[in-house]
């Protein structure tokens, strides 16, 4: 059945399995739309195509920063991806892609086996009911893949969508999604006077380093273990992101102490981080190139002694040295650590808002 709940905190001790909770249709019927000349499952043949339609959605819904080609690819050739079953796209009569969706169910379960739909509707096609018939199929294969799990945990279906993509969100509240959480754009330019931030006693901030990776990781995990639709990530899809052409460890900070590890080794910890990317096309509309801060947290255990903004100050200083203009970061409205109020004191200021859409079972 199709249990989605009010609530997304369900016990794992009061849950049958998924398969036994989730229906799911047995087979998928193939969308049908009279301006798609073709559907059928993309494949990385399709990838230019896909990422010029990505682009076109980019600048239409948030010009400030842009889809990678490098995260397009890493779907359709992802170990956790079928693209002969997870993926589609919709082809004009010229072989134009009009519309892609992906469903990508995340990697090691943790509090939930958690299904994404992503993808999207080139602007000049929307309202045309391409997406009502994409977002319905992905919705179809996320309850295939909800229902092929015998896990005792809540199934999560999620999508995300811009605020001012009224039609877009439609789509999904028929489906049976509901908006379960805001989260905001901020900016802040690097014209302007970064304030001097020391770290508390005890602790350094350093950069980013190949040496300290896996530590900034297991940090990551502790720091977001109480965020909202957060799970750990793992160490292979952590490593592809370090590695990536978007990531930039000169940009990027941590927060360090010295303590005793096994045996009563010395060892260094990470308990902070601000860790940034930049994408050559982002700023696009505004001319400006920026820095994207992707994720900033402190570790359970030293939260409230100002290591969060030493962090980010450090990669503002980073950045602005570097020749970039604008910094951006995304911030749940609903952090429990109020990370909202954190970033305005540093000088950011929030613009668009992305709703989160969920369906739980």
């Amino acid at each position: 059945m199709n249990a989605t709940a009010t609530s997304t905190s369900l016990s794992p001790r009061s849950l049958s399995s998924l398969s036994e909770r989730v229906s799911a249709p047995a087979a998928l019927r193939m969308p049908r739309h009279p301006e798609v000349a073709l559907w059928r499952p993309a494949s990385l043949d399709d990838l230019d195509g896909i990422a010029a339609m990505q682009r076109a959605v980019d600048e239409a819904d948030h010009p400030d920063w842009f889809t990678t080609r490098e995260w397009i690819a890493g779907n359709l050739r992802a170990a956790h991806i079928d693209a002969a079953r997870d993926t589609l796209v919709a082809l004009g009569a010229d072989g134009t892609v009009l519309a892609y969706g992906v469903v990508a169910e995340a990697p090691g379960a943790g509090e939930r086996v958690q299904v994404y739909l992503l993808g999207g509707v080139h602007p000049l096609w929307r309202e045309h009911g391409i997406g009502r018939e994409l977002m319905a199929w992905q919705y179809g294969r996320a309850l295939q893949r909800l229902a092929a799990c015998d896990a005792r945990l809540p199934g999560w279906i999620t999508a995300f969508r811009e605020e001012a993509s009224r039609g877009a969100i439609s789509v999904a509240l028929r489906l049976g999604l509901r908006v379960t959480r805001y989260f905001s754009t901020m900016r802040r330019g690097l014209d302007v006077a970064i304030p001097a931030l020391p770290a508390p006693s005890g602790v350094r901030i350093v950069p980013f380093t190949a040496e300290l990776s896996a530590g900034a990781l297991e940090a990551r995990n502790d720091a977001f273990r109480d965020h909202w639709g957060n799970q750990p990530k793992a160490a292979e899809s952590w490593d592809q992101w370090i590695t990536g052409d978007v990531f930039r460890p000169d940009l990027s900070w941590l927060a360090v102490v010295d303590e005793a590890g096994d045996g009563g080794r010395p060892r260094t910890r990470v308990v902070g981080f601000s860790l940034a990317s930049v994408n050559e096309d982002d700023g696009h509309a505004r001319g400006l190139r920026s820095v994207y801060i992707d994720r900033v947290g402190t570790v359970r255990s030293h939260r409230g002694r100002g290591i969060a903004p030493a962090c980010i100050a450090a990669t503002l200083r980073a950045a602005q040295e570097a020749g970039l203009e604008l910094a951006i970061l995304d911030v749940d409205a609903d952090s429990p650590t109020q990370a909202h109020t954190l970033y305005e004191r540093l000088g950011f200021r929030a613009g668009e808002r992305r709703l989160a859409l969920v369906s739980v079972f």
